[in-house]
Formats: C-alpha cells, structure tokens, sequence
C-alpha cells in the first residue's frame, strides 16, 4: 500500500447521487509506453514517492468505502492507502497488437476482491508491468463511484507531473455537497433517460470480441459532410454525427427490426453545465446521461444527420434546470436502492476525445496508448490517437458474426 505522503484530514466525505448511481465497480484502463533508453526508466521507487505526494491532494482515493446509518455509501478518509503492484510478462508489447481490450489486458491491473465486504478494498490500484522487450505497461484501476474520468485523468497527469518534479497545478475541489438535491426532491421532468430500456426483442449474447475502428481526420470531414444531406441547413457537431452513424451501423448489423426502439446515451459532463458552474477541479462524478429513443425503422431509413439531430437535442436540453431536475430524481427514486438498476442502453457511447489522456509522462515520455482495459456491454468508447493530428479509435464491442458487417456499414461514408 501507498498513503499520504503527509497527514491527511481524516474526515467522511458525502457522496452526491451522481456518484452513487454509476457502476459499482472499478474501472478499468491501461497505459503503453516504449523504452527510451533511461537506466531508471519506470523506477517505481519516482512512481511511489510522487505518488505519496500526490495523494496528499486527492486523499480521497486513498480511502475506503463505508455505510451511514441509512446505508447510503460515503468515503471514510484515513489515509489508509492505495494498492501499488509490480509484475514481469514473459510477453513483448507487440504482443497486444492495436490494443484492443481482451482477458490478457485485464491481467495488466490488480485484481480487486469484493466479497470481503465494502470497506475491505481500496479504491484505486495500480499496477507495473515490465515486459522483456523494454516497454511497460501501467494498468489502473479506480473506482467509478469515486470519480468520473475528467477527475480520474486530473489525478493521473498530476501524479506523472510530480514524478517529474512538477508541483501540483491545479488542486482538487474536494466538497460533493455543492451538487446536492434539494431537501425535498422535486424532478420537473421525466427523465427517461434513467428509465430501464424497452426488453430487446434481439437476444443478447454476452460473449462479444472488442474491436476497434479508426478514423481519420478526413473520414471524420466526410462523414460530417452528410449533415447537410437532403437540404438539411444545422450543423451538427463531428461527435453527434459519428454517434449516429454509430447507432445506424449498430441496428443494421443486429437486424433490429424497424419497430424496435435503439436507445443511445451520451454521458455528458455537468461541471460547466450548473449554473453556477462547478470549481476547476472538482472532484467526483459530474456525469449526466443524455438520452435519446428512436425506432430502428427511423434510424435506418433517414439520412445520418436525422439521428445526429435526435442526440443533439438530448444534449442540449442539459441546462441548470434539468441538471438540478437529474439530482432530485435521482435521490428520490434510485439511489436508496440496494443495487443500480440497468438502463439497458442499446448503446452508449463515451467521448475521451476532450480528455488528456496521453498526457501522462512520468518522464520517460508518453504513453504510446491509453485505453480501456474492459469494455462493458453496450458501451463504446471515442479516444483520440496519441500523435493528435484529429484521427480517433472507437472502441466497441460487438458479436463476432457481426464484426464484418459493422466494418463495411462504418466504413461506407
């Protein structure tokens, strides 16, 4: 275990409701980084003490979980520490191909053991692996009703900054409270985004292989090009088109028919979205799912931008009013219940793009991937590629037999 490299306040820190309905477990990425010729290249003795330091800043991560008398989950603050390991593979980088995640991937991070209760596991873990070709891998684990991964990628890059001696630049803003639901919860809205989906009327089969489709800056030009298709005068944005070009490719290659409701969720940051907006650096989950439903039939026999202009409106109505709306339902209908319920999404797509994350050099340089080490059903993930020149990889997991059929769809533009 790593603690504070200091005293840290030993305090319980409430969680918001946006912490409190998000998966209940950790989430998983990895980090890929070449030799550069360094004697101490990946010396974890710089990783350990930057860390220590680090934690100082963010001491609740190296917290545990407990209940208050109501049951409801807070993080009891003691310092007691975070799980740092050390591995060797046999294995060469070049082993992991384009990186897409499999069982192999999850070996590059701790194992966490829940069945010992919710106090007995720490919150983040971290995990070295030295491979016998010079590379090494950092394979994280943090629990997702800790942060979202705006504040996990702060903690990351500030804790690579200080390994190479940088200081911390931007502190965490640590207090939950500040989105916190009325004392009487009153939702104005529906919020169907955190109703459970429609049964699917195409069976489901879990065992699905990750694949992962790039595209260039100039795909990514022509594909926004179709937004103005059939005389349509909005623009939307390069992200709302690639998601309903996603959604599109998605119900042809599962032959959903025309009659069955696609539901599509945009995890979309709150923090610049309350009014007033959230400190620079907060710390915690500010993530609200902007929903849109739409027919297979609809999706499939109108142009792109139809589907585009569906999320584009889901994601726009994310005001103050709503946000406050989204804490008040949340209190009052979920987060008192034992487990968080599945929205059955038929697909969510999450956004890295705006996200650092090849920023985290510990001064052997940057990683030359970043990526999930897991992918939940349902879920794609958009990253950038490390050089930054506009291309990105998508993330996604799909039925074997459907992986042709979603390549040629996506690639079609």
């Amino acid at each position: 275990m790593v603690r504070p490299g200091e005293e840290t306040p030993t305090t319980t820190l409430w969680n918001s409701s946006l912490d409190l309905i998000t998966a209940n477990t950790h989430a998983k990425t990895v980090y890929f980084y070449r030799p550069n010729g360094a004697t101490n290249f990946f010396d974890t003795k710089v990783m350990k003490d930057a860390l220590s330091r680090a934690l100082v800043s963010f001491y609740p991560l190296a917290g545990r979980f407990k209940q208050d008398k109501d049951g409801r989950v807070e993080i009891d603050c003691q310092g007691q520490g975070v799980l740092f390991l050390e591995a060797e593979s046999d294995g060469i980088i070049d082993d992991f191909g384009d990186f897409a995640p499999t069982s192999e991937s999850l070996k590059l991070r701790p194992m966490v053991d829940y069945s010992l209760g919710l106090g007995s596991y720490p919150l983040l873990t971290l995990q070295v692996t030295y491979f016998k070709c010079g590379g090494v891998s950092l394979g994280v684990g943090i629990h997702h009703r800790v942060v979202d991964g705006m504040s996990a990628v702060h903690f990351l890059n500030t804790w690579s900054d200080m390994a190479r001696g940088i200081d911390i630049t931007l502190p965490p803003f640590i207090d939950r409270t500040l989105i916190r639901a009325r004392d009487t919860p009153q939702p104005l809205f529906e919020h169907r985004e955190y109703h459970p989906a429609p049964t699917p009327q195409v069976p489901l089969d879990y065992t699905k292989t990750v694949s992962i489709f790039k595209l260039t800056r100039d795909q990514l030009d022509t594909l926004k090009a179709k937004s103005k298709e059939d005389g349509n005068t909005i623009s939307y944005s390069s992200f709302e088109i690639l998601s309903g070009h996603i959604l599109k490719c998605l119900c042809k290659a599962q032959a959903m028919p025309d009659d069955q409701d696609a539901k599509i969720t945009i995890p979309t940051d709150g923090r610049a979205r309350f009014q007033p907006a959230l400190p620079p650096g907060y710390f915690g989950n500010v993530i609200i799912r902007a929903t849109a439903i739409l027919t297979a039939g609809e999706i499939q026999s109108k142009p792109t931008w139809y589907a585009a202009s569906i999320i584009h409106d889901a994601i726009a109505k994310m005001n103050n009013d709503y946000l406050k709306s989204v804490l008040d339902y949340l209190e009052r209908h979920l987060v008192h219940k034992p487990d968080v319920p599945s929205f059955n999404d038929t697909i969510i797509v999450v956004s890295w793009v705006r996200l650092p994350v090849h920023n985290t050099d510990f001064g052997w340089g940057r990683p030359i991937f970043m990526g999930p080490a897991r992918i939940p059903p349902r879920a794609c993930f958009v990253l950038p590629i490390p050089i930054n020149d506009g291309s990105l990889s998508i993330f996604i997991g799909l039925e074997v037999e459907q992986v042709n059929l979603f390549r040629n769809l996506f690639y079609a533009i």
